[in-house]
């Protein structure tokens, strides 16, 4: 049985008795004497509160003298001592009824996080030499072949072998619409299968496919707390303390002046209960951690509600080209060799950039379509500009302008819009390839929503001066700055922060990206496309690469905030009332004191539940 239908039985359970205790002290028998009346209460108070009490003593000889259950304890016995038995019995069931509002939201905004354990499968059924085997799918290695049944999840991120298959891709990008999935393609463990079995070759294990990071992510996402949590702790820290110290002096200082002690304990005992900050401490949480469910919805993974309250205040985002506004699948689209043969070019291109995994260089042992290349006997990658490697006795440079300038070659500049791959053989000037990029269909409009805004977008690009300023005309951007190097990416972000004054945030997918995805106030990574490295540095993870999301993202973390304030703004408003008419010893004051926390305690938390919604 859950916690929240316990206190849901329990309350039911004391407000009955509680009732015909009012019978029995009100209305049957009306001089019954204080021991004979705390026994008629006792059962009421007991039922609700018996818990609460436990956790108060516990609390108590762990130091923690300050917390919300002991100071409830404290009033409600106090009033009972003082004879005031409706008031501490109708405190202690209203104070169960906020714990049990406060269990709703909870389980509410957890679920749809916790809905994403399902996307974990835990087998697999793998092809061991010839025969099927189910297996943990913990044990499946790289390479090995997984079957994949209609209907079931993908355990592993692997490569389609054979088959053909629509893929329900929802729990990992948020996307309603099922993919197409053919042989070659990539598919990722969490989707599922859903018109034909198809056959994968992993390319990871379990623990660092996709669906495992997720749940990483998602479940280190609550370790990480936004200003506003931080405030509201240390504001509870400080605001309780005082409130205790001044019930003392409201229940002495009025006692010695005036006389009647009662009333003025009475008085004290009723600021307790109003002391108590619950209504902020649950709901401020409920807000951020709602609104981290809802945009994992939308497949997109908040680390933390820092970088949700962040990303509400963000006044401009840098984005890289390759994989964040463009699509990052490069083709060969020119080639212009100097004194040899076209395919020799791309031959000689391709057989360096052979043990790259970077686009672009795939892109040009693409181009060679299977045939044969050159042995390289020796080859080093030189970081921003290209490679430089030897092919039998000639030593052959491939890369951007930068690689053949600093080594002092002369190159020919090319008209044609795209990424310039150079090539020089023994210092000799051999031709360039030129490799385009396709726009991302969604980044102009997303960059209008964006201006639409007010935020400032700009481009880093480590692509030369024509293909930046051609993909930043397309998609609308504000600046844009060309052939950078990581670290110049690192220092035009940084003087945007430090010297602009402006709150950043930076979209990328590469390797490259994580010094400047860490250096941002608020870095977001392509999960699908986008280097683990960047995807662990990141605070922000869109899964699919659709930075369409962001201006999504921007509402949801406005309004967590938003709702926050408003939170906060009303619990202390209520409070200061309420204390102001408790230290004026308004009569009966205890009842709507308790009823007025309770009650700010469900507004809060109902208003917190907003932002599980769009």
């Amino acid at each position: 049985m859950s916690e929240r239908r316990e206190n849901i039985i329990k309350i039911s359970i004391s407000a009955a008795l509680f009732i015909v205790a009012l019978i029995i002290t009100k209305v049957v028998f009306k001089d019954i004497p204080y021991w004979g009346q705390l026994l008629i209460f006792l059962p009421s108070y007991l039922v609700s509160g018996y818990e609460v009490l436990l956790e108060a003593v516990e609390k108590l000889f762990k130091g923690r003298l300050l917390a919300e259950d002991f100071l409830m304890s404290v009033a409600t016995i106090g009033a009972l001592i003082i004879g005031d038995f409706p008031e501490a019995v109708f405190v202690m069931i209203f104070f169960l009824v906020g714990e049990t509002f406060e269990d709703t939201a909870k389980e509410r905004s957890e679920k749809s996080i916790k809905s994403l354990l399902s996307i974990c499968s835990d087998k697999a059924l793998v092809i061991r030499n010839g025969e099927e085997t189910e297996v943990d799918a913990k044990d499946v290695k790289i390479g090995e072949t997984v079957l994949v049944k209609v209907g079931e999840r993908i355990p592993i991120d692997g490569i389609i072998i054979d088959g053909e298959t629509k893929i329900d891709m929802s729990a990992v990008t948020g996307e309603s619409v099922p993919k197409s999935a053919k042989k070659d393609e990539k598919v990722y463990s969490g989707t599922i299968n859903l018109s034909s079995v198809i056959k994968i070759k992993t390319t990871n294990t379990l623990e660092t496919s996709t669906a495992s990071k997720i749940l990483e992510l998602v479940e280190n996402s609550a370790e990480k707390k936004a200003k506003t949590e931080k405030f509201i702790t240390r504001f509870a820290k400080v605001y309780t303390p005082v409130v205790v110290v001044l019930a003392i002096l409201l229940a002495v200082v009025p006692s010695i002046i005036f006389g009647d002690v009662k009333e003025h304990i009475y008085s004290a005992l009723t600021f307790l209960i109003v002391s108590c900050p619950c209504a902020l401490v649950v709901s401020i949480p409920i807000s951020f951690f709602g609104a981290i469910g809802r945009a994992s919805k939308n497949g997109i993974l908040v680390k933390g509600s820092d970088g949700l309250e962040t990303f509400s205040k963000v006044e401009a985002i840098a984005f890289d080209k390759t994989g964040t506004l463009t699509k990052g699948s490069f083709e060969v689209t020119a080639v212009h060799p100097e004194k040899i043969d076209k395919d020799e070019l791309v031959k000689i291109a391709a057989s360096c950039e052979k043990y790259s995994t970077h686009p672009i260089a795939l892109s040009v042992i693409s181009h060679l379509d299977g045939k044969e290349m050159y042995d390289v006997t020796e080859n080093s990658e030189i970081s921003g500009r290209g490679v430089k490697c030897k092919i039998g006795d000639a030593v052959v440079l491939v890369g951007n302008s930068l690689l053949m300038s600093e080594n002092n070659i002369k190159f020919k500049n090319c008209h044609h819009s795209g990424t310039i791959v150079h090539i020089a053989v023994n210092s000799e000037y051999a031709g360039h390839i030129v490799i385009s990029d396709k726009i991302k269909p969604e980044s102009k409009e997303t960059i209008e929503n964006l201006k639409k805004a007010g935020i400032k977008t700009i481009m880093l690009t480590g692509d030369g001066e024509e293909t930046a300023k051609a993909v930043a005309k397309e998609v609308g951007v504000d600046e844009y700055y060309s052939s950078l190097l990581p670290n110049q990416k690192v220092d035009k972000v940084e003087n945007l922060i430090e010297k602009e004054k402006l709150i950043t945030a930076f979209s990328g997918d590469g390797i490259n990206d994580a010094p400047v995805l860490a250096r941002a106030d608020v870095g977001i990574a392509m999960g699908a496309l986008g280097s683990d490295s960047a995807v662990e540095t990141a605070d922000i993870v869109i899964m699919d690469d659709n930075i369409a999301k962001l201006p999504k993202l921007m509402k949801i973390s406005k309004k967590a905030v938003r709702i926050a304030k408003e939170n906060i703004i009303f619990s202390i408003g209520i409070k200061v009332g309420v204390l102001l008419l408790s230290a004026l010893s308004v009569p009966n004051i205890m009842w709507f004191a308790a009823f007025s926390d309770v009650g700010v305690l469900a507004l809060a938390v109902l208003n917190s539940m907003r932002t599980m919604k769009d």
